[in-house]
């Protein structure tokens, strides 16, 4: 649109002149697309297959630079046709709140003039003596911010009391209803003319220069660009995201997008999709990949110590998806929001027949030591399965806040994370491909926690088969039954030397602080826990009493004698250090969990 906006013009405004100028803008978008891969996939493929010459080398990058313009235009044509889509989308509502106040004015019979003025008509009224007399008619204005005072108020000053009066005119009562239609009319032509130069300025930064060489420092100012439409045009793809439903419905939300609007997600407004449950991987990851880099920028302007300490973890996952990678990684989500949000799979969870999804725990968050060794967790895990059957995957998800500190581990980041947990595992049910895909829920350290309270949601966790838990100290359960999946598709790994697994509970931990130190746990846990079988979330899942299958892991390293520390507590997953326990995870990841080696329950 161009001038000055009136109603009228936002009354005629046909929209979808916009959505079908970008209709347009897509076709051309598509064929710079096209002509980029036939440039790229044959005519420079073939030069390089076919002629070895100073000439072939300067055609090479003739053609190379016909590629960049073609995928520039590519780019910048697909954000043109965005914006179109999201300019016609968000004109709707004010032009539909601007045809409600007209329709409204022509059933009163109040005329909506040229400058938004509306004219009412005299009527007669009735004074408090009963008498009849006429209100005039008049025209009003309308405001488009909202009326600070009572209608009524005004030059003439208070409404009158009794319109009978002879100082007074009587009070129209139309008039109160004039001024509602004119203000509304105003508030539409105010915010339809705000929304058309917001789209304005971002159409025009769009705009190339005549004979513009793109150069690769070029193509870098597309993704300016994509963040100037996404700012712009975000509403518009906001409203389309199914956040409150479903993971399945979210899925069928994006069965039914077509290819253009699914891109235009992936492209423009990837933080929308990236972390939606019910998403396919494929397209998670891409969205992801995308929105990387716009996070690392964000929090690089942030600063500060925890904006560091993630932002290093960022970067260090983007080195790693920018190298091969056995299995592939999909990057299925990722976030700044709490102690940071990462989930990473090795391997395509939609097409893999074996899924495992684990759970990290005590001292997790987004940091060095999550992409050095958590992560790496998961890609054993997931080498170790698909040496059984190639059809597997493995992903470390950290969905959640996990505490940091033995001294402040509760209930509540378990029961905070669990609901996540649930859903991203239903979105893992609805995107696989398999007909009866074999899932497995791992929890590791205070994740097991997490798992557990996962699993007691009525219904439990969805999809899930098996359930593994590692060094736990307790899934607020007596019995492995409480898990919803049988007893015997509940796996637990335990070294005696991981202090975890031995942690008192509350009140076994309080007398002996009493008493002092060690001698007094004891004493405490003769007093609270005649089988010694507790620890400090409810029964310990390597006891008999639990009832879980206890597979065999290495002792480790002890804690003091053999200055162990928390390493029997880390060594689980690793092949180098705990082949015995790594092999068995695998096995029941892969389905095979009748091969796995078992000990006997503490």
């Amino acid at each position: 649109m161009t001038g000055t906006l009136t109603w009228q013009l936002l009354r005629d405004l046909k929209t979808s002149e916009f959505t079908e100028a970008g209709d347009t803008w897509h076709e051309v978008s598509n064929r710079s697309d096209s002509d980029r891969v036939r440039v790229d996939r044959a005519m420079s493929a073939k030069l390089r297959e076919t002629q070895e010459s100073e000439s072939a080398e300067a055609a090479l990058g003739r053609l190379q630079r016909l590629s960049r313009n073609f995928h520039y235009l590519h780019s910048e044509c697909g954000l043109v046709r965005t914006a179109l889509n999201g300019l016609a989308a968000d004109l709707a509502e004010p032009q539909n709140q601007l045809k409600q106040a007209l329709a409204e004015a022509a059933a009163l019979k109040f005329t909506v003039n040229a400058d938004g003025s509306v004219t009412f008509p005299a009527t007669e009224v009735a004074d408090l003596t009963g008498a009849t007399k006429e209100a005039p008619g008049s025209s009003v204005q309308g405001s488009s911010r909202l009326p600070l005072e009572p209608p009524g108020f005004g030059a003439q000053g208070p409404s009158p009391l009794y319109p009978g009066h002879s100082f007074v005119k009587p009070l129209n009562p139309n008039a109160a209803k004039a001024q509602d239609i004119a203000d509304r009319v105003a508030r539409a032509v105010r915010s339809a003319a705000e929304i058309d130069a917001r789209y304005a300025r971002t159409l025009n930064g769009l705009r190339a220069e005549k004979g513009l060489d793109v150069t690769a420092a070029t193509l870098k100012d597309v993704a300016r660009d994509t963040a100037d439409v996404r700012s712009t045009a975000g509403t518009h793809l906001g409203e389309g995201v199914p956040e409150d439903k479903s993971p399945a419905e979210r899925k069928k939300w994006w069965d039914g997008l077509t290819d253009e609007q699914r891109k235009e997600y992936l492209q423009i407004a990837p933080d929308l999709v990236g972390g939606l449950d019910g998403i396919p991987a494929a397209a998670r990851d891409e969205a992801n990949r995308t929105y990387l880099p716009i996070l690392i920028d964000e929090l690089a302007r942030q600063g500060g110590g925890d904006a560091e300490t993630k932002l290093n973890a960022l970067r260090m996952i983007q080195d790693k998806l920018n190298k091969p990678s056995d299995p592939p990684m999909y990057l299925l989500g990722i976030g700044d929001e709490g102690n940071g949000r990462a989930i990473v799979s090795y391997g395509n969870p939609d097409t893999s027949r074996n899924v495992s999804a684990y759970v990290p725990g005590l001292g997790t968050k987004l940091n060095g030591d999550f992409v050095d060794d958590t992560m790496k967790r998961a890609q054993d895990t997931a080498k170790g399965a698909q040496r059984i059957d190639p059809s597997s995957a493995s992903i470390i998800w950290l969905g959640y806040d996990a505490p940091q500190d033995v001294d402040v581990m509760g209930k509540g980041d378990a029961e905070r994370g669990a609901p996540a947990y649930n859903e991203f595992m239903a979105g893992l049910s609805a995107t696989n491909e398999n007909k009866d895909p074999h899932v497995t829920a791992i929890g590791h350290s205070y994740g097991s926690l997490t798992v557990g309270t996962a699993a007691k949601h009525s219904g439990g966790i969805p999809g899930v088969d098996d359930i593994i838990l590692i060094g736990s100290p307790g899934v607020d359960a007596q019995k492995a039954t409480d898990l919803g999946v049988g007893k015997d598709h509940v796996f637990v790994g335990a070294a005696d030397n991981d202090p975890v697994t031995h942690l008192p509970t509350k009140d076994e931990a309080a007398l002996g602080w009493v008493l002092g130190g060690p001698v007094g746990v004891r004493v405490g846990r003769d007093l609270f826990d005649i089988d010694n079988d507790d620890v400090y979330f409810g029964k310990d899942p390597a006891s008999e009493a639990f009832g879980a299958q206890r597979f065999k892991v290495d002792d480790g390293p002890a804690m003091i004698r053999e200055g162990g520390g928390f390493d029997a507590h880390s060594q689980y997953f690793t092949p180098e250090l705990d082949p015995e326990s790594a092999k068995n995870i695998a096995r029941i990841v892969a389905g095979q969990s009748d091969e796995i080696t078992t000990e006997e329950h503490r």
